[in-house]
């Protein structure tokens, strides 16, 4: 089965044509791999925007995986974790906990991270880094587990073990 995933890009300059989003279409490429991506969508920190995105993209859209990148970090714009807060019905911890983990490898800057993921319905929502270095390396640390995380929220009743 080809899960459908959007990429939403956060960014007050981004969605006014300030700075060119490069973020985006970095993780569209990466996830075209595996899902069939519908759109790359752009707009600014705006966290009631941010939140009816979201819910737009998967309760009458039904995308399967929505991918947010930006707004994560401790500025006074960067309200993407609470939008997604606002969203969510359960949270998905060990996405948020490897991703800050991993990064903090490369950066010890990781650890202002706020980034959350967690899940609507039956979708899966992770909020990645604006910049798109980080944005491909988070979403690198956790892609070979969100098809069999989407396979289990969707009520594939198979054991997990291997």
């Amino acid at each position: 089965m080809t899960y459908r995933a959007v990429v939403i890009t956060i960014s007050d300059k981004g969605s006014t044509g300030e700075r060119v989003d490069t973020s985006g279409p970095g993780l569209r490429s990466m996830l075209n791999k595996t899902y069939d991506v519908t759109e790359v969508v752009v707009i600014p920190d705006e966290t009631e925007l941010i939140a009816e995105t979201i819910r737009d993209q998967v309760d009458r859209k039904g995308v399967d995986l929505v991918v947010t990148t930006g707004g994560t970090g401790v500025g006074p714009r960067d309200v993407t974790p609470e939008a997604t807060r606002m969203v969510m019905e359960k949270d998905l911890p060990g996405f948020s906990e490897i991703m800050r983990m991993e990064s903090y490898r490369i950066t010890p800057f990781a650890l202002i991270s706020r980034a959350v993921c967690g899940i609507r319905r039956q979708s899966i929502i992770v909020n990645l880094p604006g910049s798109p270095k980080a944005a491909a390396e988070c979403l690198s640390f956790i892609e070979a587990a969100l098809p069999h995380a989407l396979e289990k929220l969707k009520g594939d009743p198979s054991e997990c073990a291997r």
